[in-house]
């Protein structure tokens, strides 16, 4: 099978703006369609509660025509218009959609962060994970996220295997980001972030890139876009991952990077899987 992942930044203005970068946007949908993924999962989708209106479906059975979809926006109390989730999968599949809490502190179960399909024989899930924010202002609510989510994880395991995705708003390594020397105290590069995402590795997941790039520097995820150059200068974090449970780790083809072109922000991922 295979699988695309990808940070949007706003599905909303991809499929409604006029914008430049919606404009890049939909050509990135478009190198996403070529590719023909049995499944794409999109993060940060800014969909309204309610879920996309009329517009965005006309849209999106456009752009993604022979795709059923589910989404997960952000609901009261949580901010409006904020983060959110969504999978597109091939008519043919009929997996049981979870909308699942993890007990994360504050309003984070409330702004559409998780959704898992269930395969039948594994389960499939994606994430965007909350930033630690400017100043790292919500570090400690991230440190629990982090607890929170790997328990998640490990019961679904415990269940059937798992194949994991999505956001996750931390660069593990130091050749996972270009300048690790000066973003210490980053967020997205602290040590209590690296620490928690060892210990969801350590709960039984492999990280599919490192697994077959091996460590490999210099290919990234994301390019800040309030850098300029950020993308021209290759000054990039790989913060995006497709997990999997270390028993599914032989049966990885495929983990890289899509290009996306002079786009910045998040590169799709691509994600294959002889199942």
């Amino acid at each position: 099978m295979r699988f695309i992942s990808w940070n949007i930044d706003s599905l909303n203005a991809a499929l409604t703006s006029d914008s430049n970068r919606a404009v890049l946007s939909r050509e990135v949908i478009d190198t996403i369609i070529e590719m023909d993924p049995d499944v794409i999962a999109l993060q940060e989708t800014k969909l309204p509660a309610k879920g996309p209106n009329k517009k965005h479906q006309e849209h999106l059975a456009e752009y993604f025509e022979g795709y059923s979809y589910v989404w997960r926006s952000s609901q009261e109390p949580a901010r409006k218009g904020y983060a959110g989730t969504m999978f597109l999968y091939k008519d043919k599949y009929t997996p049981k959609i979870i909308h699942p809490a993890i007990d994360a502190p504050g309003h984070m179960d409330f702004e559409g962060r998780i959704i898992t399909l269930d395969f039948g024989e594994f389960y499939l899930t994606q994430v965007y994970t909350p930033n630690a924010g400017d100043g790292l202002g919500r570090l400690e609510e991230r440190q629990i996220w982090d607890e929170k989510y790997a328990q998640y994880l490990q019961n679904l395991d415990k269940e059937k295997p798992v194949i994991a995705t999505g956001d996750y708003n931390v660069a593990h390594k130091e050749i996972d980001l270009a300048n690790p020397q000066s973003n210490r105290r980053s967020p997205g590069f602290t040590d209590e972030e690296r620490q928690g995402f060892t210990n969801l590795l350590n709960k039984g997941f492999t990280d599919t890139f490192r697994h077959i790039h091996g460590d490999v520097s210099g290919v990234y995820s994301w390019w800040a876009q309030r850098a300029v150059t950020s993308k021209i200068n290759n000054s990039g974090w790989r913060i995006d991952y497709w997990l999997v449970s270390d028993r599914l780790a032989n049966k990885v083809i495929k983990s890289e990077m899509v290009d996306s072109g002079t786009r910045q922000d998040h590169t799709p991922l691509l994600f294959e899987i002889d199942l």
